[in-house]
């Protein structure tokens, strides 16, 4: 694991937050809600590719099929 992933999910972390904060400044709670989950659909998207590769590390170590 890199330090990359951290700081690309704080960044998009810090990223939708701004945007939810104006979204609802401007009333507009709906596309905060769609904008929220959107962010959070792409940070899990990258964290399940680290934790697949983690599994196939674990799978090799221990020569599981």
């Amino acid at each position: 694991m890199d330090i990359s992933l951290i700081i690309k999910v704080a960044g998009i972390g810090l990223l939708i937050s701004i945007l939810n904060m104006v979204l609802e400044k401007t009333d507009r709670k709906d596309w905060a809600t769609f904008t929220t989950l959107a962010g959070v659909i792409i940070v899990l998207s990258m964290v399940l590719t680290e934790i697949s590769a983690l599994f196939n590390t674990v799978k090799t170590m221990f020569q599981l099929y």
